[in-house]
């Protein structure tokens, strides 16, 4: 997702400083951004002067110390409150009181996450959509404490590279994991309850929904492991236990069969 927005906002002419916690995280991230840059020039979204402008607006960083000069700082690392939390507190110190901060957070509270900074007014949530330079969504979310020029700001800068902004309040799993984990999760329940395999189950729910993805495929593509960790979130804060994590979904996560990344979740990849 990181090296998804960065691409994002350097194709549509913003200068970005890429963080990360290692040279070679970094270094991934930044081979990722160019190829990607490349594709756009293939398929006629750059042009060649465009591609290198957009290559030399790119600073990749592992001092936070660099984001003295920044406007707006977008997170986008696992889905694990501590671990926001831990960046957020240090980007508080590194960044001016004017800089606005963004989580790109699938489901946890942007209210929560805004309390670890003395920023909560200008802090929001900018939640884009895997892969992100294709997907036009972006959830908008505010805080208790987000302020109306900071939501302004946000969907403003959404709509300039080429998102379609749409605003949120702060509740678990604000709208779109709201209604997609919990079909993620029963489409788990129908496997380990026998009701069917994982590909009848994907069958249906393309040919019969004309979906473009199966629940289960989907599932594998985003991460079980991140799909666990989002139905934890929606379990906790609702109290509810419509919200449930499947049994299954959560032993095969302890397996280490986490989807596409590891080459195994539901399906088998080369």
């Amino acid at each position: 997702m990181g090296h998804g927005i960065a691409h994002t906002f350097l194709r549509h002419g913003y200068a970005v400083f890429l963080h990360d916690t290692s040279s070679e995280f970094l270094q991934a991230g930044v081979v990722k951004i160019h190829k990607g840059l490349e594709r756009d020039v293939e398929k006629g979204r750059l042009s060649t002067d465009q591609k290198g402008q957009a290559v030399a607006s790119l600073r990749p960083v592992t001092d936070m110390a660099a984001f003295a000069g920044i406007d707006f700082a977008i997170e986008a690392v696992t889905e694990n409150f501590e671990v926001k939390a831990s960046i957020f507190r240090a980007l508080d110190e590194a960044c001016g009181p004017r800089v606005i901060f963004a989580s790109n957070t699938s489901s946890i509270s942007i209210t929560k996450l805004a309390a670890v900074t003395h920023r909560p007014v200008r802090f929001v949530g900018l939640h884009f959509f895997n892969p992100v330079p294709v997907m036009k969504l972006v959830e908008v979310v505010a805080g208790l404490r987000t302020s109306p020029a900071t939501m302004e700001a946000a969907v403003a800068l959404a709509a300039a590279v080429g998102k379609t902004p749409v605003r949120a309040n702060d509740f678990p799993g604000f709208v779109s994991n709201r209604v997609l984990m919990p079909m993620i999760n029963e489409a788990v329940y129908c496997v380990m309850e026998g009701v069917a395999e994982p590909k009848a189950v994907d069958e249906v729910m393309k040919l019969g929904m004309n979906h473009p993805m199966g629940p289960l495929e989907l599932a594998d593509f985003i991460g079980l492991d991140v799909c666990l960790d989002i139905m934890k979130v929606l379990h906790d804060g609702f109290h509810d236990s419509k919200y449930r994590p499947c049994p299954l979904l959560e032993k095969t996560v302890a397996a280490g069969w986490l989807g596409r990344k590891t080459g195994r979740g539901f399906y088998e990849y080369a």
